[in-house]
């Protein structure tokens, strides 16, 4: 059975042996998009959880173009089974934040050891449910809060009533997880033990920056994000309209790449405007592929977050800091990411709202000599998906609970 399964890989193996045998439905209350960071980073994650000896499948929500909703499990393509259907309408929204009875028909069948769950800020009686009956078929559960903590990231009307709802249940909820994942330096979340991972990359996904440009006339910044309110964005803007207050001894452009809050890319073109930016600021909306790796090869210095401050997190270990470094291009962020700390290929500024200050990051980019390989190598051994997962398993069997 799933349970004895797991008992005995807890009781007989350790380190990267401890994944030999097991089987992983790595849990989604989404779907995806070819644009988002989020979905390549899921994919990234189950690819690993393969590569390290476990069979893994993803089980996830797709809304067909007639708005059926269907929890599907399977690798994310066209071949996928269907779990659980939900038909169209407001009633499918609620029957699938309710019903798990394929999801567990699956777990028993297929004598699942483990569910690895993205956590969604959907704690609620029905999910409790369903975790405590997983449980009670001996599958441990590994629960992923990709930031923490998150209360202050939930700003909207929708939002606060999700929270509101989402505090009532989550420290219940979580007594019925074996774990939680973090990428924060938290060693408990909710009265449950944590393991801290930092993100990985799929380093065959990720293309290395292709040329170095000259940067003495024109310095080429890149800011790539599902944008929020605490990428700080705002903060680079503010730092451009300041340095072209005075005379400037060099071009600083500001392209800004990605999806995220209408509202937000609307304050972004007002103030280039008020500014007398706009033939600064570059608005490109979201990219992938080859029009992506074009933007990344014609530009010269990342843009990360610098308005962590803001959601009330001072150390976060993200997922954009290292696709920079994975491109091989130097960048600037304002949390603490003690897998960066140390680079001397990153600047950090205060977490604070002050502006950017662009003259000081010029200097700093004229002082980065390291090539886009050499600044890609720092990070090729330690973050892989592979190494990050393999922690996961290893520490979710072999822990003392």
């Amino acid at each position: 059975t799933s349970s004895s399964r797991a008992n005995s890989t807890s009781g007989t193996n350790s380190g990267q042996n401890c994944t030999g045998d097991m089987k992983a439905l790595f849990v989604v209350f989404h779907g995806f998009s070819a644009h988002s960071g989020i979905s390549k980073k899921i994919f990234a994650q189950c690819e690993a959880l393969r590569r390290c000896g476990v069979d893994t499948q993803l089980c996830y929500i797709r809304i067909d173009a007639d708005g059926r909703q269907r929890r599907m499990i399977g690798d994310g393509s066209a071949a996928d089974v269907t779990a659980e259907d939900f038909g169209r309408g407001p009633w499918a929204k609620i029957a699938k934040r309710l019903h798990f009875g394929g999801v567990t028909r699956c777990i028993r069948e297929q004598g699942i050891d483990f569910l690895y769950v993205r956590y969604d800020h959907n704690a609620n009686p029905a999910l409790i449910r369903w975790f405590s009956e997983v449980r009670r078929l001996g599958v441990r559960i590994a629960l992923e809060v990709p930031t923490f903590p998150y209360d202050r990231e939930f700003t909207s009307k929708k939002g606060r009533l999700k929270l509101t709802v989402d505090r009532l249940f989550r420290r219940r909820l979580m007594r019925c997880v074996d774990r939680v994942v973090t990428f924060s330096d938290h060693a408990e979340i909710f009265g449950r033990p944590a393991i801290g991972i930092s993100n990985g990359i799929d380093f065959t996904c990720i293309p290395l920056k292709r040329q170095v440009n000259d940067t003495s006339q024109r310095l080429q910044l890149l800011g790539v994000a599902n944008i929020h309110f605490w990428h700080g964005f705002d903060r680079v803007i503010e730092g451009l309209r300041a340095y072209y207050a005075v005379p400037c001894r060099r071009i600083v452009d500001f392209h800004i790449v990605g999806d995220g809050a209408a509202a937000l890319f609307g304050e972004f073109r007002s103030a280039a405007e008020r500014y007398g930016l706009s033939e600064h600021v570059f608005i490109h909306g979201p990219q992938a592929g080859v029009a992506l790796d074009a933007l990344f090869d014609a530009c010269d210095f990342g843009i990360a977050s610098l308005g962590r401050h803001r959601s009330g997190i001072s150390a976060l270990k993200t997922l954009k800091n290292r696709e920079y470094a994975a491109r091989g291009i130097p960048f600037v962020y304002s949390e603490r990411d003690d897998d960066f700390e140390a680079m001397p290929y990153i600047l950090k500024v205060p977490a604070d709202d002050s502006p950017l200050d662009i003259e000081a990051l010029v200097r700093f980019a004229d002082s980065v000599r390291m090539t886009p390989a050499a600044i890609r190598a720092t990070i090729e051994g330690d973050l892989s998906w592979e190494n990050q997962m393999r922690t996961v398993v290893r520490r979710l069997f072999t822990d003392n609970p």
